[in-house]
């Protein structure tokens, strides 16, 4: 049985799982689906469509699933996604899609601290950290293992590698390249990312590996399709190698460098 404050607002036909905790003066919508295990502390509002997992914890003011602010909003049904044991705090917004029938889509694991804000249609992996007053445009895809610093603004359609990560108050406005370390604004690729390779157990034949390819795409001075041959031909095709090779090929915003 969920233990639900008195003040709590919650609509009639909202599907609220076993063990839930809806703290005072919550407000949930009509087409909110909240499953097993979750604990919404005092002020929390969840409304549109939105399904969320099992085992997630929203704290103070945080605002999930309301209308895009995206100017082309035209009506429809829109989503928000979210998986199981995820972390918001205090005064985080998550918008839902665009489109009808679109979704702003977030996994599992995820820690997205205060004031923090994902707008419509993002796509948010799992293990995702995201530190206070960081801000995802619309359409922005965030790899697994990512972590978006303090302040840092990403501009809409961009994508953030796996296990990336972005110094604090740094302006994106291309893709960033998994495993890499930017910062700055106008943002800049420095370096491998040793530390969160090194967490999460990338074996060091693969960050040698990573740290050959930095050197060869982004210090050599080659163009990015000549960089990518030299990887291909320099390098053991790793998992981590073929990921990078893969990311940079689909980019469409160019990636950061």
């Amino acid at each position: 049985m969920s233990e639900i404050h008195p003040s709590a607002i919650i609509h009639p036909q909202a599907s609220i799982g076993d063990d839930c905790s809806i703290g005072p003066y919550c407000v949930i919508g009509e087409h909110v689906t909240l499953n097993q295990g979750n604990r919404l502390h005092s002020h929390v509002v969840i409304d549109g469509h939105t399904d969320i997992g099992v085992g997630n914890e929203f704290f103070p003011f945080a605002s999930v699933g309301l209308k895009t602010q995206d100017l082309k909003w035209s009506g429809g049904v829109t989503w928000t996604r979210i998986g199981d044991h995820n972390t918001f705090r205090e005064n985080v917004t998550v918008h839902s899609g665009t489109s009808d029938g679109e979704a702003t889509l977030i996994g599992s694991n995820n820690y997205i601290l205060a004031y923090c804000h994902i707008a419509h249609n993002v796509e948010l992996g799992n293990h995702v950290i995201m530190s206070n007053n960081g801000t995802l445009a619309g359409h922005v895809i965030v790899e697994d293992y990512a972590i978006v610093g303090g302040l840092a603004a990403v501009h809409q359609f961009c994508r953030l590698g796996k296990m990336s990560i972005i110094g604090g108050c740094s302006k994106i406005v291309s893709d960033i390249a998994p495993y890499m370390m930017v910062d700055g604004n106008p943002a800049r690729t420095r370096m491998p990312n040793k530390i969160g390779l090194e967490r999460n157990k990338v074996t060091e034949e693969s960050r040698e590996a990573i740290s050959r390819l930095h050197r060869l795409y982004f210090r050599k001075g080659l163009s990015a399709s000549s960089a990518i041959e030299a990887i291909r031909s320099e390098l053991p095709a790793l998992p981590e190698v073929q990921h990078f090779i893969k990311f940079v090929e689909n980019s469409s915003r160019g990636v950061t460098r």
